[in-house]
C-alpha cells in the first residue's frame, strides 16, 4: 500500500516517525510531505525518513497566508503523482490532498480551538482520531483513543533515550536544570493569543536562575541569551525529549512540550492566554492528574516554579503519576500502523470497544484502543 503522511511542524514528525519506519519495514510505500517550518526538516534528516518538501513557512503570523497558494499547488501536484491509498495528517492540507486524489483521509487532532481548520477539513476526512480528553464532538466519523497524540513517540513501548544528553548539554550528572520554552505564536490558531511578554520572559529567566541552571529554547529567537543568566538549548532538536526527561522542571508558554514533559514524568508549568475555563481538554486532564500546572497569571509562575524546585519529593511523585497515566494509554503508533495497513480496523476496533461512560474530559479505562465519543 501507499501511505502519505503530512508533517507540517516538528511535532508531526515525532507523531508519525515510528509508524512510517514500521510501514516501510513491512514493505509499504510510506512517504512524507513536509513543510520547512522550524526544525521539521532537521528532524526528518536525523531520523532518515523519506520526505519531499512542499514549501516553507516561518514563525510570523502572516507567513502561512503568503505561502498558502504555493503550498497547495505543490501538495496537489505531488499527491496526484504519488496516488496514495491512504492519507494521514492533522488538518486541511492532508484532507484536501485526499479529496483531490480520492483517497481515504485519517486526521489525528488534539486542539479544540482550531475550529476553522476543523470546518474545512472535516468534510473530506474519513476518520478523525482524538484523545479521550478532547472536549469537542466532531460528528459521526470522530473516534477517541485513551491517551494523547504524544503517545505515538513517548509511550514506554517506543521511547528510547540516547542516554548521553547531559554530556551533550555540558551538564554535570547531578546538576539541576530547568528548561524554558518560549512560543513564537505564529501558527494560524495562535492569532489573538499570546504568552509571556518580553519583560516577563527576562524576569522569569532571572528568577529561575537563582534556583537552577536555565536552558532556554526560544522558538522566535528573540531573546539574547548573552544578556541573561541562561544558556541556549543548543543540541540537536531530536534530543529535546531526552533533555525533558532529565530536567527538574519545564516552564513554557507553548503547548506540545508541556504534554511531552508530563508523559516523561517531568513537572511542567504552562502559562499562556489559552489557560482558563475554556482550556483544551489535554491540559485539563494532565492538571487533574497532577502532572502539570496551568497558570494564567504571570505572578504565580515564578512562585510555583520555586516551590516545585524546592520540593525534594516531586521527582518521585511525578514518576508515580506518570506510570499510572501511561498504564492507561495506548501506544498510538500501533494504532496508526494498524489503520494504515487495514483502514477497516477503525470500525472493528470500535465494535469491540466500550463506549465512554466516564466524566467528559477524563480518560477511559484502557479496555480498547479506539471508540466513539
Amino acid at each position: 500500500m501507499r501511505q502519505l503522511f503530512f508533517t507540517n511542524t516538528p511535532a508531526h514528525v515525532h507523531l508519525y516517525k515510528h509508524a512510517v519506519r514500521e510501514l516501510r519495514n513491512r514493505g509499504h510505500d510510506a512517504r512524507i510531505l513536509a513543510r520547512d517550518y522550524g526544525c521539521t526538516t532537521e528532524l526528518l534528516d536525523w531520523y532518515d525518513l523519506p520526505y519531499t518538501t512542499y514549501g516553507q513557512c516561518d514563525t510570523s503570523k502572516y507567513s502561512l497566508l503568503r505561502n498558502l497558494p504555493n503550498h497547495y499547488r505543490n501538495i496537489f501536484s505531488y499527491s496526484v503523482r504519488f496516488d496514495p491509498d491512504l492519507v494521514f495528517g492533522m488538518g486541511a492540507y492532508s484532507a484536501h490532498a485526499g479529496a483531490v486524489t480520492r483517497s481515504p483521509v485519517v486526521l489525528i487532532l488534539d486542539s479544540e480551538p482550531t475550529s476553522l481548520d476543523h470546518k474545512i477539513s472535516k468534510p473530506f476526512a474519513d476518520a478523525m482520531l482524538t484523545p479521550a480528553a478532547f472536549q469537542k464532538d466532531l460528528g459521526e466519523d470522530h473516534y477517541e483513543f485513551p491517551g494523547f497524540k504524544e503517545c505515538a513517540y513517548l509511550h514506554p513501548d517506543v521511547y528510547e533515550p540516547a542516554g548521553n544528553v547531559r554530556d551533550r548539554l555540558g551538564l554535570d550528572p547531578d546538576e539541576r536544570f530547568v528548561l524554558v520554552r518560549f512560543n513564537a505564536f505564529g501558527s494560524h490558531h495562535d492569532v489573538g493569543e499570546g504568552g509571556f511578554t518580553p519583560g516577563q520572559r527576562r524576569q522569569l529567566v532571572e528568577d529561575l536562575a537563582d534556583e537552577a541552571t536555565v536552558l532556554l529554547s526560544d522558538e522566535g529567537k528573540e531573546m539574547d541569551t548573552d544578556s541573561l543568566p541562561a544558556r541556549e538549548f543548543d543540541v540537536h532538536p531530536a534530543l529535546l525529549h531526552d533533555a525533558l526527561a532529565e530536567a527538574d522542571l519545564l516552564v513554557a508558554d507553548t503547548q506540545t512540550m508541556v504534554t511531552e514533559a508530563a508523559l516523561l514524568g517531568t513537572p511542567a508549568i504552562r502559562s499562556n492566554s489559552f489557560v482558563g475555563e475554556d482550556d483544551m481538554g489535554n491540559f485539563i486532564e494532565l492538571e487533574n492528574r497532577g502532572l502539570i500546572r496551568n497558570l494564567r497569571a504571570f505572578d504565580q509562575v515564578s512562585e510555583t516554579a520555586t516551590e516545585l524546585l524546592a520540593d525534594e519529593t516531586a521527582t518521585e511523585r511525578w514518576e508515580r503519576r506518570r506510570e499510572t497515566l501511561m498504564s492507561e494509554t495506548v501506544n498510538l503508533t500501533d494504532v496508526i500502523v494498524d489503520i494504515a495497513t487495514d483502514p477497516d480496523s477503525i470500525e472493528s476496533r470500535t465494535e469491540m470497544a466500550h463506549r465512554h461512560e466516564t466524566e467528559r474530559g477524563r480518560l477511559t479505562e484502557p479496555s480498547a484502543d479506539i471508540t466513539k465519543p
